[in-house]
């Protein structure tokens, strides 16, 4: 698709750190991960937009060595939590010990407290442990014992679950789906790529030790700020802002829909659109860029009707039909 807005848009600098520095990731994270490229893009839009991403793909998908070695790649700690029913929240957020020999309490950080968090299959924990998360994914702090504690500016969720086994699990609530910018989800590897990743584990890969593979920081911090910069900077034609309000508002009018997405997704369907737009060296926003984000931003914020579900309807086809019906700005 062309298209290019007019005005001051069409003369708008297009980013120049932004793609360098994603493909210089990508490539790193290439060197552990086989194939899985709209995956990889996906993960470094959300990163770059400042959001949170929801996996949802069978085990044995890669999707802890993915958030591992981009973490190993941008230069930022990496932790993960494997969420079970017994968990409580001071597991993750921490809590305060005495120590008899200062006579006073210290601060025992939990593994919430990393750039990158991996939350391995959030939805088998309880609600009061999931809601652990939600001050730290919106606020990017966390509250312990009455004190503020801030977070890594980085701090990303990466969380998964399973699609398959249900039992023993607690669904996310709306609250907390709405708090992740995008859901991704991952399928098998194609044949070619499968054979790779065998080569790769014959050939002695370990995916505990992604230094053995070559895998290191590439990025300087000094470059954050103008990533950060040019994203801000990336521009939004009046008629693309329309076409996102139209998609989003379509949800809540549309005849199999219980409940439509909020104003929030139309909030992350702009950020995301505006981080790939930069990632892929453009100045200006393309519908491009908001078709390509337009499933992953709204298939975890709207709800079918149950009679929708008893015809066989699924969110995937919705969303499809409404932003194939939105007509396009030219």
């Amino acid at each position: 698709m062309s298209f290019m807005p007019t005005g001051e848009q069409s003369t708008s600098t297009a980013p120049q750190v932004t793609p360098q520095v994603a493909q210089r990731l990508l490539a790193e994270v290439g060197k552990v991960i086989v194939g899985q490229e709209e995956v990889l893009e996906l993960m470094l839009t959300t990163y770059f937009a400042g959001g949170h991403l929801l996996f949802e793909g069978v085990p044995g998908l890669a999707k802890t060595l993915m958030v591992k070695a981009l973490a190993t790649a941008v230069g930022g700690s990496f932790s993960r939590i494997q969420f079970t029913p017994d968990l409580l929240p001071s597991d993750i957020i921490g809590t305060n010990i005495y120590e008899l020999g200062k006579s006073e309490f210290r601060f025992r950080e939990g593994p919430i407290f990393a750039s990158f968090l991996l939350a391995d299959e959030v939805n088998r924990t309880p609600p009061k442990t999931q809601a652990a998360l939600l001050e730290a994914m919106e606020e990017r702090h966390v509250s312990v014992d009455g004190e503020t504690r801030p977070l890594p500016r980085d701090f990303t969720v990466f969380a998964t679950q399973n699609p398959v086994e249900y039992e023993g699990t607690y669904p996310l609530p709306e609250a907390q789906l709405d708090r992740f910018l995008l859901k991704v989800l991952i399928d098998y590897p194609a044949e070619q790529e499968e054979k790779r990743v065998l080569q790769l584990y014959n050939d002695g890969f370990s995916p505990h030790d992604l230094t053995r593979s070559g895998v290191t920081a590439v990025i300087e911090p000094e470059q954050w700020p103008s990533v950060r910069r040019e994203i801000e900077q990336v521009r939004v034609e009046a008629g693309v802002l329309d076409y996102i309000l139209s998609i989003v508002r379509a949800t809540r009018k549309h005849r199999s829909v219980a409940l439509g997405a909020s104003p929030r997704a139309g909030i992350a369907l702009l950020r995301g659109s505006k981080a790939l737009a930069a990632i892929r060296a453009k100045s200006y926003i393309t519908p491009d860029e908001v078709q390509t984000l337009a499933l992953p931003v709204l298939r975890h914020r709207i709800l079918l009707s149950p009679e929708s579900e008893l015809e066989g309807g699924d969110v995937t086809g919705v969303i499809a039909g409404i932003v194939g019906s939105t007509p396009v700005p030219r």
